[in-house]
């Protein structure tokens, strides 16, 4: 009885590589920049206001930002 190897995952790894690679990127830099982002809520660098209890409020107005009335 002749058992035949089946490389069908090792012939889809070249493929698959990449994407794991960008995804781990991504979640690398997407965690550094949470991290740091909570380092920085406490000197106010938030666009955000940001009361003593930490809850968020902004303003919603759409003249606010760019101005216009």
């Amino acid at each position: 009885m002749t058992v035949l190897a089946d490389h069908t995952l090792l012939l889809a790894l070249p493929a698959f590589a990449p994407a794991v690679v960008v995804v781990g990127v991504v979640v690398f830099v997407a965690m550094r920049d949470r991290r740091n982002s909570a380092g920085n809520n406490d000197a106010g660098n938030n666009d955000a206001e940001t009361s003593d209890d930490g809850s968020h409020s902004e303003n919603s107005a759409p003249g606010d930002h760019d101005g216009s009335p």
